[in-house]
């Protein structure tokens, strides 16, 4: 009597879990977020202007490697990187005002993509990316 009572409870599982198939199922990412949210893997080497460099590692979804504030770092990349990542164009006239002696490079891959930024605070145009990536840079200035 016992094992027909278990026989009887396993054929109720199957049923049980339909929903949550159809739930999972829904949740898909859209076409190439996958590789986006699984692909943010960025060395990231800040320079004082003294000519100490402190080197971090920073992943995202979730935050984590050796960046003092991941969670901040993984969110100025998410609302500013677009914007702040790629180069100042040449052509781009830029306030010539002094922001400090801060550097930093980011190199690695962020959203399925390479990429290598230079950050600097010798002109308007480059404080500006640095601000944008407070959180991912230090607050820099001098």
């Amino acid at each position: 009597m016992r094992n027909q009572h278990l026989r009887r409870d396993r054929t109720a599982l199957p049923s049980l879990t339909q929903p949550w198939a159809a739930l999972a199922a829904a949740l898909v990412l859209p076409a190439g977020c996958a590789n986006q949210i699984a692909d943010t893997d960025l060395t990231n080497v800040v320079n004082d202007g003294s000519g100490s460099t402190v080197t971090w590692r920073l992943t995202c979804h979730p935050p984590g490697g050796t960046h003092p504030n991941p969670e901040a770092a993984c969110r100025a990349l998410e609302t500013n990187g677009a914007t702040a990542l790629p180069s100042v164009p040449g052509d781009k006239a830029c306030a010539q005002i002094y922001g400090g002696p801060e550097t930093a490079s980011i190199t690695g891959t962020w959203q399925g993509e390479q990429i290598m930024s230079s950050f600097a605070r010798n002109d308007g145009c480059q404080i500006n990316r640095w601000k944008l990536m407070e959180g991912l840079l230090p607050p820099g200035g001098s």
